[in-house]
């Protein structure tokens, strides 16, 4: 399944206000979904967040890999939320646009595969590497007396992570085809003499009921268990950091250097700044999880499913690869070594 477009996708149902023929009960949609208006906006808000997803993970993979002061564990598993941004920003941003502004699919059927893949390969990869930042923030606080993760440890909890990704969404690829759409053509202009067969990408499931089990044990385990459980984590982190001050210590805790368990300022900043990425993950995600549900639950009509693909999964799209986009500014606005590293690459930089 693929994950970012789990709709009947890029348009099983889209039917685009369309002209019914006469003679055979065919439907002709318009080449370009929207307005020029609409579909400049859309490209403008692709490009900007393609830009900063680019940029901005490209240079953290550059200043973790570069400086061999940032490879700690921490470090590492940020490197790897980079890398799996940056495949969002390669090969599923422009795709996803290409896909929301003209009717059906104009690639083929291996980048509909690869697409689907790779995006549900990226989003599995970037909330168990949440998971896993939680459990080694959570083991340090906790139990700082017990051996910390190390530098081969993290590498092979990575490369872990990354076969539970493909494991997890090679049902999805295989699934994934594209078919012509019987008696749907497109069209350009009003001339419906120039009209050509409609592809789609979609997933070819055998039943819909498997579609429906696939679906809800896909938000089950990349979306609802892990971020529940980073949650929780970072619950009890917030409990043991509080309990661990004094009465007076707790309305002092700005101006102390060090807690009472001997937890620096610097690492409490740490922790906070890796909750917000993954508050950040969930509630950009949040929205495009709820619309795929829908689309595989309710039995929507043809005018509802016109307004979801035509606008408001373009927009949930948008918000979720928006998060690929967002952490490196949060790096740079919580962590000194990462904003030192952004200054010196470009000077003028106001991190």
């Amino acid at each position: 399944m693929e994950v970012p477009r789990m709709e009947p996708d890029s348009g099983i149902n889209k039917n685009i206000s369309s002209l019914m023929s006469p003679r055979r009960n065919l439907t002709y949609s318009p080449y370009y979904q929207h307005s020029p208006t609409v579909a400049a906006i859309y490209i403008i808000s692709y490009l900007f967040i393609f830009v900063l997803c680019m940029v901005g993970n490209s240079l953290v993979c550059f200043i973790v890999l570069r400086n061999n002061c940032m490879r700690t564990v921490t470090n590492l598993f940020i490197l790897n939320l980079a890398i799996s941004d940056l495949l969002v920003g390669i090969f599923c941003v422009p795709t996803t646009l290409v896909d929301n502004l003209i009717t059906g699919w104009p690639f083929s059927n291996g980048v509909c595969k690869m697409s689907g893949l790779i995006q549900g390969m990226s989003v599995s990869s970037s909330v168990f590497t949440l998971v896993a930042i939680a459990v080694d923030r959570f083991l340090c606080i906790v139990y700082p007396f017990k051996s910390k993760l190390s530098l081969l440890k993290a590498l092979n909890t990575i490369a872990i992570i990354w076969v539970l990704a493909i494991t997890i969404m090679c049902p999805s690829a295989v699934m994934l085809t594209v078919g012509v759409m019987e008696d749907h053509y497109m069209v350009y202009g009003k001339n419906q003499s120039l009209a050509y067969p409609l592809y789609s990408c979609y997933e070819a499931w055998p039943d819909s009921e498997m579609r429906k089990v696939y679906t809800t044990v896909l938000f089950a385990y990349i979306y609802v268990a892990p971020l529940t459980l980073i949650m929780v984590m970072y619950g009890r982190l917030g409990i043991q950091l509080y309990m661990s001050l004094g009465p007076v210590s707790r309305h002092r805790v700005v101006s102390q250097e060090r807690c009472s368990t001997g937890v620096s300022r610097r690492k409490v900043k740490v922790i906070k700044m890796l909750l917000l990425v993954a508050l950040l993950f969930m509630l950009s995600w949040l929205p495009l999880w709820t619309l795929m549900l829908l689309t595989d639950y309710a039995q929507l009509e043809d005018e509802q499913i016109h307004l979801l693909t035509s606008y408001i999964f373009p927009f949930a799209h948008w918000l979720a690869f928006s998060n690929s986009s967002i952490n490196p500014i949060i790096y740079g606005y919580f962590n000194e070594n990462f904003k030192r590293g952004f200054q010196a690459i470009s000077p003028s930089c106001c991190l």
